[in-house]
């Protein structure tokens, strides 16, 4: 029986990682960091397979694995930012790579990819007994024009009954932040879980 396995992480700056270098790490690709000025080289026994998908308004750079995740650093500023969004799934040993990889390709398109999300996959083989691969998801959307979008969230006033701005216990204007984006939805995990398992049930019945 194929064995199941779906897990999500932030990749953040907070945590003191760098999306350059995970990029590397997963990719095995040699990839310049600009922030930090250094090389990052993660050298690996077996050479990952890897892609880049993209919506069709994105820009050309994201196809450049080093430029896209330096414009990500560039433009996820604040010293805690989240850099990236890492999934991370099992790929069923019954299936060819060949039959992998176009699995894992549309799963990505349609899940990720088709709401706007750039997905920078890598396929690790080290261990023929545990195939995986790990996406890198970007998490700010890119506007139709190819720039991006400035804000994700925009902050908001919680009124009272009157319609007035209710305060803290401090004295201070009650806000709540409002998500421009969507991603972040604890259900949309859930739904990609969910999606990942229906997937992969339907390319291994394919396949018998």
């Amino acid at each position: 029986m194929a064995i199941y396995h779906f897990s999500v992480q932030a990749i953040s700056r907070g945590k003191g990682q760098s999306s350059v270098a995970s990029a590397s790490y997963r990719s095995g690709e040699k990839l310049f960091d600009e922030q930090s000025g250094e090389t990052k080289n993660y050298q690996r026994e077996v050479e990952p397979e890897t892609m880049i998908l993209a919506p069709e308004h994105a820009p050309d750079f994201v196809y450049d694995r080093q430029q896209l995740w330096n414009e990500v650093e560039r433009i996820e500023s604040n010293s805690n930012s989240r850099l990236a969004r890492e999934v991370n799934v099992a790929l069923p040993v019954e299936l060819s790579p060949g039959d992998q990889k176009d699995l894992l390709k549309k799963y990505v398109q349609d899940n990720f990819v088709d709401r706007g999300m750039v997905a920078d996959v890598a396929i690790h083989r080290d261990d023929e007994k545990n195939p995986h691969a790990h996406i890198m998801l970007t998490i700010r959307p890119f506007e139709k024009d190819g720039s991006w979008q400035q804000q994700k969230s925009r902050k908001e006033y919680i009124l009272d009954e009157n319609g007035e701005k209710s305060l803290n216990k401090n004295g201070n204007p009650r806000t709540r932040k409002i998500d421009l984006v969507g991603w972040d939805k604890k259900e949309l995990v859930s739904e990609w879980r969910k999606e990942w398992s229906n997937y992969t049930n339907k390319e291994l019945e394919r396949v018998g």
